[in-house]
């Protein structure tokens, strides 16, 4: 009994010590939106620790994930009637991230099992979640490659394979573009260790995406002072036009 359970014990010993882990760091873990925000760029720096050297088979893959909030969307679906178009169907989806970036060191198809995006919601499609949507269209499928097709076409999702650097299956490194128009709230930033398409080990980290100055402040009074911000509002409309038609009036021969 006792010499089979060393047996046991040095079997395990080799798979723990083949385990790695990740470390790492942002150069950035806050954003601050104001009025001449014009975007901005978080690296994502890191090592692998492990406890024993490298498989030389089956290298080691990157991949690098930033997910902005994620909010409930309607997507429409319009069609050309008697010259117009018009609003015909349409689906709810129940959450889908404002903004999401995906870049790894190889091809994401090569580098990740279905299996493996299924249960961590690495890619796009899986991320977002539009659960019973098939009831509300036929072509329901659709208005999901649409909200896609759309959001990449802003700018919004963005998928760069090979975009993250591995230097002797240690050290990594990625460059992932905000856009200008960032969604306030928490972005989270996830790292994943893949080997055969399998995760080996995953990290998550978070940056706060907060707007500050003049934005920060007509923002808190929209919320708070929804009828001040109404009356500003209608003052400064009511002023630019006054000001506009001064200027008109002078500058007129």
């Amino acid at each position: 009994m006792i010499r089979a359970f060393a047996i046991l014990i040095a079997l395990a010993l080799p798979a723990a010590a083949q385990e790695e882990s990740i470390v790492v760091g942002l150069s950035q873990s806050s954003v601050s939106i104001t009025t001449d925000f014009v975007g901005s760029e978080i690296l994502v720096y890191g090592a692998v620790r492990r406890d024993a050297p490298a498989p030389a088979e089956d290298p080691l893959e990157v991949i690098v994930t930033v997910e902005g909030p994620a909010t409930p969307i309607i997507v429409r679906k319009k069609e050309r009637r008697v010259g117009i178009w018009i609003n015909r169907d349409k689906v709810r989806i129940g959450s889908a991230p404002t903004f999401y970036a995906i870049a790894t060191t190889g091809a994401l198809g090569d580098i990740l099992s279905e299996t493996e995006d299924l249960r961590h919601r690495i890619t796009i499609p899986s991320v977002i979640r539009a659960i019973g949507i098939s009831s509300e269209a036929e072509d329901a499928p659709q208005f999901v490659e649409a909200l896609m097709r759309i959001r990449q076409a802003e700018g919004r999702y963005r998928v760069n394979e090979h975009a993250v650097d591995l230097d002797e299956q240690t050290l990594f490194r990625a460059d992932v573009e905000l856009p200008a128009d960032l969604t306030e709230g928490d972005y989270r930033v996830r790292i994943f260790l893949t080997r055969d398409g399998r995760v080996v080990d995953t990290i998550d980290r978070t940056i706060f995406v907060r707007k500050a100055g003049l934005e920060r402040f007509l923002y808190t009074m929209s919320r708070e002072q929804s009828a001040l911000y109404g009356l500003l509002s209608l003052a400064l409309a009511v002023l630019a036009g006054w000001g506009a038609s001064t200027i008109f009036r002078l500058i007129r021969p």
